[in-house]
């Protein structure tokens, strides 16, 4: 069943169709998944001490209702090393349409891994995994599976990724935490269950995996 927090988050972004990145972020941290360190901040100076406060570098995000594909218009900035280039990018993305706010939070590193939903007309909740970053689009290494998940699906799904031998530490990189790469599907898993019919699709990308968590740096949830 979908909490009050949730039913208030898809009631106000209803008129968008989409949620704010802000507003999935809250939504999924409640859920049990693991997000940055993250302020949403709506001045200069309260994004460079948010900045300062979580640790340098940090990403730096447009929030406007009037903009669903941020990296598009040049509304992400990633990297920033110190309060000053807070600043200017808060003022770069407030000029742009619809500017609400900058969300700033914690840069983090790792294996990139995408997690996504669709809403089959026929099926219902599939849940996609596949190796992420700027190639996914171009390799399509994904696996898929009705929803809800079970432990055996996540392994069959790890197992069937041409570039599974990420996660295991290819030639001396560390390895994935597969423990909490199960913990992280099956609990997306029951997200995506209990919001049920008011959501069309969510992508999380990327999902940044290491030895300890996986960490989701991105998201984007689509309404019904």
């Amino acid at each position: 069943m979908l909490t009050e927090m949730m039913k208030t988050v898809f009631e106000l972004s209803k008129p968008m169709g989409w949620v704010l990145e802000p507003d999935a972020k809250k939504l999924l941290k409640a859920a049990g998944l693991t997000v940055p360190s993250y302020a949403c901040e709506t001045s200069p100076e309260a994004a460079s001490e948010a900045a300062a406060a979580m640790g340098f570098p940090v990403v730096a995000k447009v929030v406007s209702p009037k903009i669903l594909h941020k990296s598009d218009v040049g509304g992400v900035a990633v990297g920033l090393a110190d309060e000053a280039s807070v600043r200017d990018a808060f003022a770069r993305f407030s000029a742009m349409e619809g500017f609400e706010a900058m969300l700033v939070e914690k840069m983090v590193s790792g294996v990139e891994l995408i997690v996504g939903a669709n809403v089959d007309f026929q099926f219902g909740p599939v849940i996609l995994l596949g190796i992420g970053g700027t190639g996914v689009e171009i390799y399509q290494d994904v696996a898929i599976r009705m929803a809800p998940l079970t432990g055996m699906d996540v392994n069959a799904m790890i197992g069937q990724l041409a570039g599974r031998k990420i996660l295991d530490g290819y030639r001396g990189s560390a390895s994935v935490s597969r423990k909490a790469l199960e913990e992280t599907l099956l609990c997306f898993s029951d997200l995506v269950m209990e919001m049920g019919e008011d959501i069309a699709s969510v992508d999380l990308n990327p999902v940044m995996c290491t030895p300890e968590a996986c960490v989701v740096a991105d998201a984007r949830i689509m309404l019904a």
